[in-house]
């Protein structure tokens, strides 16, 4: 009889930890922080390149140089918080009970959506049709903070309930998938030669 008690506790185990980690549950999706680290990197291309053109047009190259060194300093405080947001994210999981997690990760997620949108209206001041900056048609950008920040809410909101399904070492592991490399934001020299 103990051998079978094992054995079912041993199934419910895993049934927990496989339903926690499946690649399109909604326990375990953390695509929405990839999608967010792409919005961010694709918007620094857009930007240079709406200033390179402004920077043709007034025959300035100034333009072009000192708008890429504001950029990049604007980039790097969003890419600080980047990686602050995903660890204080994944702290307020492993070290909290459920209900305190959650205004925890509330807190961490309005100071995210707080810094995107700060960074939102750089852009956009830096992009818009607007006298001496103008030029013929807005640069469009795919970036929208109160999307994001709720997107990424969703995610680890999922990945609380998940984690609370799981023990020790796996609430870690799995967790640590939100501070991998390819998650990471790619450094302003690279996006911006």
């Amino acid at each position: 009889m103990k051998r079978y008690n094992l054995l079912i506790v041993l199934l419910l185990l895993i049934f927990n930890v496989t339903t926690a980690q499946k690649k399109n549950s909604p326990a375990a999706d953390f695509s929405s922080l990839k999608e967010t680290k792409t919005k961010i990197e694709n918007t620094v291309p857009l930007v240079i390149g709406h200033l390179q053109t402004i920077a043709t047009k007034e025959g300035d190259n100034n333009i072009l140089t000192n708008g890429k060194v504001a950029l990049g300093k604007e980039y790097g405080i969003l890419e600080s918080e980047w990686r602050l947001y995903r660890g204080n994210m994944n702290n307020c999981i492993l070290n909290n009970s459920s209900k305190k997690a959650k205004k925890c990760m509330e807190y961490h997620t309005t100071y995210l959506r707080n810094t995107l949108i700060n960074y939102k209206n750089y852009i956009t001041y830096l992009t818009r049709k607007n006298g001496y900056l103008g030029v013929e048609g807005d640069t469009k950008i795919d970036f929208n903070p109160a999307e994001i920040a709720t997107k990424l809410s969703e995610a680890y909101f999922n990945a609380n309930a998940a984690a609370g399904r799981m023990k020790g070492n796996q609430k870690t592991e799995f967790l640590g998938q939100t501070m991998a490399e390819d998650i990471k934001l790619r450094p302003y020299a690279e996006l911006a030669p």
